[in-house]
């Protein structure tokens, strides 16, 4: 579909949705990296219910991979976000999958325009930004999503279905772990985009708003008070065992280090699934630039920020922290996220008041007090990382934002504007309070 031909401006879908759709909804990709690609490729799934016709992104390849993969035409390729304001609106959707801290200026201004947005997460690196973007959503009548993909995946929608029936009782308590993964950790919060604070953002909202907006989710309650504890405790020069050098392609212990680059990538090179699979394969990607070779991976180590010891790097996020909430009904909860695991999928108990619900992102265990029986639920699909799609979260989470847009059904949209804009404060003030060492009231 060309929009310059099929559909004109005005003709482009608005805040509306109170009638099915007689075409292929129209989205503009604007940042073409991992996330980008992955949602582009997701959208092909169903070409008649939404088609990707525009493609901003500042890396030429990338922009020309996903431009040739998805026929969009020469017009519709842009090297900037901004590119897009000096054009009459040219799809009904803007997908906004650029760097974190770009994510209140392009989604303020494209509201503007008119565009229906889907939002990466976190909403934006700051709460005044974040109530910007959702100002400029309610000011302009257009229908905003935050990819909060784990509110859409089968598991949660299971597990949300066992604590409606009463499977536990009231829901007392609830303890949750983000096991971040020790390589995964080192590729992306001591080397990687997420590294430091005052490029991105703090690690409590780059990496796990997913998981205070999901116990909010479940406890179904506003949060009345949170605290929070963390550091920076091991990825830093002291630790650094000794012999270590600055770089892992010159470093003596490069084969026997937890944290090898060149151990990390190369595995990557040599992971025997499909190209769109595997944890270690997509990091590679990353860091080659989509070029899966031996040449490109050690040039990449030679010169690139991914090559770095991680003991030597300029990180300065945390690589543990709990958060302690207190919702209204006086549910209790405790996060815990670090850098110290194996790279799998969350684990979560839910302490209620009849039994106990044990998860682990695909597998759902009832302990019933009465009979002392253990009930199990499996609700397998897609691996938990975003090389895997998030426990099939990507793919429900896009399916619902265009199923309501395409078939006039809002109520698909469970990570609206209200929803994240009141779990992105529970983060800022868990990131105040960790810096303060106080209880923050919300």
């Amino acid at each position: 579909m060309n929009p310059s031909t099929e559909t004109t401006a005005d003709a482009f879908i608005t805040g509306d949705l109170s009638r099915p759709l007689g075409r292929p909804l129209t989205i503009a990709i604007l940042g073409a990296g991992a996330r980008g690609t992955a949602f582009a490729d997701l959208v092909a799934e169903r070409p008649e219910v939404a088609r990707v016709t525009a493609v901003a992104e500042p890396r030429e390849r990338f922009r020309g991979d996903l431009a040739a993969k998805h026929h969009i035409a020469p017009e519709f390729r842009f090297t900037h976000w901004r590119d897009l304001l000096a054009r009459p609106r040219l799809a009904d959707i803007a997908l906004i999958a650029v760097q974190d801290a770009e994510h209140a200026a392009a989604a303020t201004a494209l509201a503007g325009i008119g565009y229906q947005i889907l939002l990466e997460k976190p909403m934006a690196t700051n709460e005044a930004d974040c109530e910007a973007i959702a100002e400029a959503a309610r000011r302009n009548g257009i229908t905003l999503a935050v990819c909060h993909v784990m509110r859409y995946t089968p598991y949660t929608v299971k597990l949300k279905q066992l604590l409606r029936e009463g499977a536990i009782g009231d829901i007392v308590s609830l303890q949750h772990l983000e096991p971040i993964g020790n390589y995964h950790f080192a590729h992306s919060y001591v080397r990687g985009n997420w590294r430091r604070e005052d490029e991105s953002s703090p690690l409590l909202l780059s990496k796990s708003c997913h998981d205070i907006d999901w116990m909010a989710d479940i406890v179904g309650q506003r949060v009345a008070r949170v605290s929070s504890f963390g550091s920076l405790t091991h990825f830093r020069p002291e630790a650094a065992p000794e012999g270590a050098s600055d770089r892992c392609v010159t470093c003596l212990l490069q084969d026997s280090c937890a944290y090898s680059a060149t151990t990390l990538y190369r595995d990557g090179l040599r992971d025997g699934r499909a190209d769109d699979g595997g944890a270690k394969r997509y990091m590679t990607r990353v860091v080659t630039g989509g070029e899966l070779t031996e040449q490109a991976v050690a040039d990449a180590l030679t010169d690139g920020p991914y090559g770095r010891c991680v003991y030597r790097s300029d990180n300065d996020v945390p690589d543990h922290q709990v958060v302690n909430l207190e919702f209204e009904n006086g549910v209790t909860a405790g996060f815990t996220l670090t850098a110290f695991t194996p790279l799998e999928n969350r684990h979560t108990k839910i302490f209620g008041s009849h039994g106990q619900l044990t998860g682990d992102g695909r597998r759902i265990e009832i302990y019933d007090f009465r009979t002392e029986q253990r009930t199990l639920h499996d609700t397998a699909v897609d691996g938990p990382s975003a090389a895997e799609g998030h426990g099939g979260g990507d793919r429900a989470l896009l399916n619902a934002y265009l199923d309501a847009l395409h078939g006039g059904r809002p109520e698909l949209i469970v990570s609206g504007i209200e929803a994240t804009l009141a779990s992105h404060r529970v983060v800022f003030a868990a990131e105040h309070a960790r810096r303060t060492g106080g209880v923050v009231e919300l």
